[in-house]
């Protein structure tokens, strides 16, 4: 049912094979591999990585693999196994009982009983105890048997194979230096490039029919077995359920294991003698290729990225690529404009007519106490430094950004609907998607799905819509509260600007000094509300009970994302829209609490703007830097001291991935993507935000024009970041 023609042999790297007739099954020069096709490819390749080699990551007898470790400690010393534990278990129930208070006995009955759980529902354990200098680590590492695999495969509605081809990938930009006859710098020939399968629904009474299905040990990958371990460790039970004591979060949060996490294939440096790069395996080459530094300017090899992390990772770093290569014509654009502007700076006519005004101009004071009268001329260099942020190069830019940021999304739908047909997850959300884990683990009831007619959990809508409501109303008040301190940023702009202008040393700089210091207590209220505001988000929509994972970082996503809209754009709308508006006029100037309308600086609001913007832009790239680069190597260097291995000692695999850092997941990542609108506004850092809020070029004139340079500053960092992040994932 699958051969193509007799006799036909296809290897997957080392030979050229055409795609003109790609996915035309019944043509004579079909591309189909067979089971038999890619069993020869793996016997005449010999040199080729073969996961079932890499015993390190087994049990101790060779040939269960381990699918998924978890940690814990004992500061006391005494190296006892899961059995032995087990035992003192169930002969000392009624001293159990007598000390349930105390915390240690607690902890072990719950990590007993979760370790019961896990092998009633067939998951296979073996304990290794390593002794430290001060304490004793045990490592439980799990193994699904393929009964399990092929009963949650089912379940889980996994995609399995029927049918596989030649990866059709390639390349736009690729394909146009081609046609002119430039060299490629960015092509990146990965070895090992993964096949490209027909797939369907796994099915265990269709099995026979799946490719590979014959080889229970390699049938399943790394990212599906950890998939169904992690399913089984989120839904087991420790306590009691009406507690929400339920699934492995909840433990790691309890401090009762230190971590959970799958294995890596082998270690992400090259050995010092290999056959070929084939022979390298998944994690070597997307270092190689990847991750190092070196390879920033090549193109990402998305296929090995999501047949390794799976494809809600991968479609992440492919809009990371696709967004990072179109910033590329916006930063060019940009930058011409603010260099035009400096280039006519000294010819701007209204600038030229401030500074020779000389002292014919009297001005009046800008505030009522402490400010004194001014000469036009005073803002000479301000007038013509604004004219880099407020000249004609700005307004065309301002249009040049409407129409790229509309053209980026609609390309990047494109994009994005290529890949997930090519990945089979088109109709992921519409068709396969099951509860999540925790739903399925708190919901109260049973009851049978109207649409596929299975009986699933259910938790009642109208407790989730009154759940819903009141997160809501919380977030309501948190907008509230960070409006407050917007005002409250507003009237500490006005009062220390009133000091710094009575002073003679600061009286020049008063208003310099009091924007950009604003602007940095902005900066560290808006951080620091974000950080309290997303961890009160993620406990509120927890509480709400969404059914799947993906209307549950949908609810997540909306709240954060709407929240940091107000948090981090709210001080910048007041100054381009409403800063200077409502001041009043000389003797009858509008007041409040006391104090006079704060008005523009002496060189306009756009100046003023470019400000507020640089401080935030460079502010949370800094910030950004230190969290991403610097923080992880402190947690490094700490976890490894809690830990005090000794040096002499060989690590096993599965000690040197605790030694890693703990991933925080894609949220904060997929919180600057966001959903399709969101992309523009978090991610873009100011170039574009608000697109689709206003469609007005004053608008654009306003926000986007007053810093043209911003989207080069864009570019370059986001070239930084995503390295750092590819760095990061590959080690």
């Amino acid at each position: 049912m699958f051969k193509g023609k007799k006799g036909e042999k296809l290897r997957m790297n080392g030979t050229d094979v055409p795609l003109d007739n790609y996915g035309a099954i019944d043509s004579d020069s079909d591309k189909a591999i067979d089971h038999d096709a890619m069993d020869s490819n793996t016997i005449s390749n010999p040199g080729k990585w073969d996961s079932t080699l890499n015993k390190a990551c087994y049990f101790n007898d060779g040939i269960r693999k381990i699918d998924f470790v978890l940690v814990y400690e004992d500061e006391n010393h005494p190296v006892k196994s899961f059995k032995d534990e087990e035992a003192i278990m169930n002969g000392g129930k009624k001293a159990y009982k007598n000390k349930r208070n105390d915390e240690q006995e607690m902890h072990q009955a719950w990590r007993h009983k979760f370790l019961s759980s896990l092998k009633k529902k067939g998951i296979e354990t073996e304990e290794d105890a390593v002794e430290g200098d001060k304490k004793c680590m045990y490592y439980i590492k799990l193994h699904a048997p393929w009964e399990v695999m092929c009963f949650y495969a089912e379940d889980l509605c996994m995609r399995a194979p029927l049918q596989a081809h030649q990866n059709p990938s390639s390349n736009y930009s690729a394909h146009i230096l081609e046609k002119v006859h430039i060299p490629n710098i960015m092509q990146n020939d990965v070895p090992n490039t993964p096949y490209d399968f027909y797939t369907c629904t796994f099915k265990k009474s269709k099995l026979s029919r799946f490719l590979g299905s014959d080889n229970h040990d390699t049938y399943f990958t790394t990212s599906q077995r950890g998939r169904v371990v992690f399913e089984i460790l989120a839904t087991s039970v420790f306590g009691k359920k009406k507690r929400a004591e339920i699934g492995i979060e909840r433990l790691i949060d309890e401090g009762i294991f230190q971590a959970a996490f799958p294995l890596h294939d082998g270690d992400y440096k090259k050995p010092e003698h290999y056959l070929s790069e084939e022979s390298l395996n998944p994690r070597q080459i997307l270092y190689s290729y990847w991750g190092r530094w070196g390879t920033w300017y090549k193109y990402q090899p998305l296929d090995h990225i999501r047949e390794y992390f799976g494809e809600k990772i991968g479609i992440y770093f492919a809009w990371l690529g696709f967004y990072t290569a179109w910033l590329l014509p916006a930063s060019v654009v940009g930058l011409l404009v603010f260099i035009a502007g400096a280039l006519n700076m000294a010819n701007d006519k209204p600038a030229l007519e401030v500074c020779a005004s000389g002292k014919n101009y009297l001005m009046c004071p800008k505030c009522k106490v402490g400010c004194k009268y001014w000469h036009l001329s005073d803002t000479c260099m301000m007038t013509k430094i604004g004219y880099l942020f407020d000249n004609p190069g700005t307004v065309f830019f301002s249009v040049f950004v409407a129409f790229w940021a509309v053209t980026f999304l609609e390309y990047w739908k494109r994009k994005n609907a290529s890949l997930a047909h090519h990945w089979d997850c088109m109709d992921f959300e519409e068709e396969e998607e099951r509860p999540r884990p925790q739903y399925a683990a708190l919901a109260p009831a049973l009851e049978k799905n109207p649409i596929t007619g299975i009986i699933e959990p259910h938790f009642p809508e109208d407790k989730r819509k009154f759940r819903i409501i009141s997160g809501l109303a919380v977030m309501t008040t948190m907008i509230a509260i960070v409006l407050i301190f917007v005002f409250a940023v507003i009237m500490y702009r006005v009062l220390i600007n009133i000091p710094l202008s009575e002073n003679k040393m600061t009286q020049p700089y008063a208003e310099n000094i009091a924007n950009i210091s604003s602007a940095v207590v902005n900066l560290i209220l808006i951080m620091a509300m974000g950080k309290v505001y997303e961890l009160l988000a993620l406990k509120l929509t927890q509480w709400e009970m969404h059914r799947t994972q993906t209307e549950f970082e949908d609810q997540l996503t909306f709240k954060v994302f709407l929240f940091q809209f107000v948090n981090f754009y709210s001080a910048i709308f007041y100054i381009a829209f409403f800063k200077g508006k409502f001041i009043g006029y000389p003797g009858h100037y509008r007041h409040i609490m006391g104090l006079r309308n704060e008005e523009c600086a002496n060189a306009g609001c756009m100046t003023e703007l470019a400000q507020q913007l640089a401080v935030i832009m460079i502010g949370k790239q800094m910030i950004n830097n230190v969290q991403e680069v610097v923080i992880p190597k402190i947690k490094s260097w700490l976890h490894k001291r809690k830990i005090k291995k000794r040096n002499d000692e060989e690590l096993s695999r599965w000690e040197e991935d605790y030694e890693l850092i703990e991933n925080e997941g894609l949220f904060q990542e997929y919180l600057e993507m966001g959903n399709l609108l969101s992309i523009k506004v978090i991610q873009c850092e100011f170039v574009m935000f608000i697109i689709y809020f206003s469609a007005t070029v004053w608008f654009y004139y306003n926000i986007c024009g007053c810093l043209p340079t911003s989207s080069s500053v864009c570019l370059t960092k986001q070239l930084v970041r995503d390295q750092v992040r590819c760095f990061k994932v590959c080690m």
